[in-house]
């Protein structure tokens, strides 16, 4: 158990919560889950479900219809041939990063991954006994990878390689001509990618972020992450599911038998509706978010000391705070503290965060114009240092 580690946002959570009990006025910034509701029509089929019925357990791998519907949404969303058989649909996000490293790694086998990046991702590495290989993300290259480093980091224990785009923390993108590389890098190579899409859907630009999945040759050894929580804001539903060869899906069947039995049933036909149903709400969804985006954006950049780089994706504003002449994880205890705006330490995130500071958009407009005034009237502790920067 010493191997494993957890995610901080909860403990700021926890921090933050406690201030608020003492009467402290908090913005909440830190944790990552959007703030709408779950739409509608989507709330309404799990209702249904329930007076249906679809109270039992059911297949380990999922519901037949749920996966033929994934398998249905992947194929046209990614461009790539997969059907029901290649689906394995589980309580959440997590498991399909959790179970096919228990699957695929032994001990001393390497897994690079971009660092910073969801902890649970090195955490998991770590438990296993697996060697995690960091790999920062640039903000000069939009926090993607220098592709020379990428390949040098390759080795013959290489066993696994982790992407993610739109990424947590940044809101960076791997560009197209990027991943096209790292396919041409990989394809020959004895690896499986885990590719973390759970942000597909949340972009900001005219063209969808690309999977590493549909280039030649990477669907056979490719595992695709993905979810409802982010783009259906179903975060307490706990569904996800994952797209992978049929050989790795007959082991996370065999994981979930020894562990959560099957997801819920009705929540797997609020699944489907959510995918078969009106996609208006996600549209919305994203146009707000970037509403949001472009605010913070443009208040952090006003601050002594922070530059905030534009993200693509996601919703989390990574800002650089070096010119604050603090560390990030001072910087981030002194917005807690004296501007009660909850927000990470970047370097929570992985030693490439550091002097990175996360604030997630999803919350309101309101909100974060006034978490960003906040913020301007505590950078007097830093602004002198800023400005010598």
């Amino acid at each position: 158990m010493n191997n494993i580690g957890v995610e901080s946002a909860f403990d700021v959570l926890v921090r933050a919560r406690a201030l608020e009990a003492k009467g402290r006025s908090i913005v909440h910034l830190e944790i990552g889950e959007p703030d709408f509701p779950t739409p509608a029509h989507i709330v309404e089929a799990a209702k249904q479900a329930l007076d249906e019925g679809w109270t039992h357990y059911g297949p380990s791998s999922g519901l037949p219809e749920l996966r033929e519907t994934i398998a249905a949404h992947v194929a046209r969303t990614r461009g790539v041939k997969v059907d029901a058989q290649n689906v394995a649909v589980v309580p959440g996000g997590k498991p399909i990063i959790f179970f096919p490293m228990i699957a695929l790694l032994e001990p001393g086998d390497e897994v690079v991954y971009p660092n910073p990046a969801f902890p649970i991702y090195e955490s998991m590495i770590r438990f296993l006994g697996a060697k995690p290989v960091p790999i920062p993300l640039e903000e000069k290259r939009g926090f993607s990878f220098d592709l020379d480093r990428f390949r040098d980091s390759l080795t013959d224990r290489t066993r696994m390689v982790i992407l993610n785009s739109p990424q947590n923390p940044t809101g960076g993108l791997i560009p197209y001509e990027d991943l096209k590389a790292m396919a041409d890098i990989l394809r020959d190579r004895d690896v499986i990618v885990l590719s973390d899409e759970i942000y597909s859907r949340i972009y900001y630009g005219d063209e969808a972020p690309a999977s590493i999945a549909s280039f030649p040759g990477m669907l056979e050894k490719t595992i695709i992450l993905d979810g409802f929580s982010k783009t259906y804001a179903m975060t307490g539903w706990r569904m996800g599911y994952g797209v992978m060869p049929t050989w790795l899906v007959d082991a996370v069947s065999k994981l979930m038998v020894n562990s959560n039995s099957c997801t819920a049933s009705f929540t797997q036909r609020a699944g489907i509706a959510a995918l078969n149903g009106p996609q208006e709400c996600v549209t919305e969804m994203v146009a707000e978010f970037r509403r949001r985006r472009d605010a913070i954006c443009q208040g952090l950049n006003e601050v002594p000391g922070f530059r905030c780089p534009i993200p693509g994706g996601a919703f989390y504003a990574f800002a650089n705070v070096t010119g604050t002449g603090m560390d990030s994880k001072e910087v981030a205890d002194l917005l807690l503290q004296e501007a009660g705006v909850a927000c990470l330490n970047g370097a929570s995130f992985g030693e490439y965060g550091s002097g990175y500071v996360r604030f997630s958009y999803a919350n309101s407009l309101a909100n974060l114009n006034e978490a960003v005034e906040r913020i301007k009237k505590v950078a007097v502790r830093w602004e002198p240092a800023a400005v010598r920067g």
